[in-house]
């Protein structure tokens, strides 16, 4: 028998989701079921309907959540989940948080076609296992994230704190203060102190200048 994999594939873009689920319909022999959902709370929804899903496929830009808010969210709702952030961006700072909020894969969209697959074959590969029973060829998972240098930059935003992480994240998405303000629940002034503290901490002249450095 075809071995099946179960995926919930979370895009607000219908093209998107038609390409992947056409592209990606069958992994070297293993076939794959998609589910869909176009925001985090049908997301969130629809993986507590479905116990038997085995990995998420989740984009950073959703009508209601931005950037890796959402990623924090569905890990927080549910912390066993197999997520891979699914992202236009290769932002460094992006994907080292996401890793660190406990994604288990990142997937540009913008990579090769090849490179997609192997990062998909090896999302999809049981914890701990270095291939798909049944499946040839099968990744390792050093594919599952993409191989970034340490910089100046990145040890700096090492040293931050949970709270500044959160408002940095936030700021990175376009987020303006009082956006931020609603979404973390804190004071439009406690946040613009926050703001001003993260310009000082990474050593940057102004909101326009830090956004700059993580593009």
């Amino acid at each position: 028998m075809t071995p099946t994999r179960k995926v919930l594939l979370v895009d607000d873009h219908e093209l998107v989701r038609v390409g992947v689920k056409t592209t990606y319909g069958d992994l070297l022999g293993l076939a794959i079921e998609w589910l869909e959902a176009t925001t985090l709370a049908d997301a969130l929804a629809l993986y507590a309907a479905h116990a038997d899903i085995d990995a998420v496929l989740l984009d950073l830009n959703l009508a209601d959540c931005k950037g890796l808010q959402g990623l924090r969210l569905f890990m927080q709702a549910h912390p066993t989940a197999r997520v891979a952030v699914f992202s236009g961006t290769q932002d460094e700072f992006v994907i080292r948080q996401a890793r660190a909020l406990g994604a288990v894969a990142y997937v540009g969209k913008g990579a090769m076609t090849s490179e997609t697959r192997e990062t998909l074959l090896a999302l999809l590969s049981p914890p701990g296992r270095h291939g798909l029973p049944g499946v040839p060829g099968t990744a390792t998972s050093a594919a599952l994230f993409p191989h970034l240098p340490r910089s100046a930059l990145v040890d700096r935003v090492a040293e931050l704190g949970p709270r500044h992480l959160e408002i940095l994240e936030l700021v990175l998405s376009g987020c303006t203060n009082q956006e931020i303000s609603q979404s973390t629940q804190l004071s439009l002034g406690t946040v613009k102190n926050y703001v001003s503290s993260l310009l000082l901490a990474l050593d940057v002249r102004s909101r326009s200048h830090l956004i700059s450095l993580f593009r």
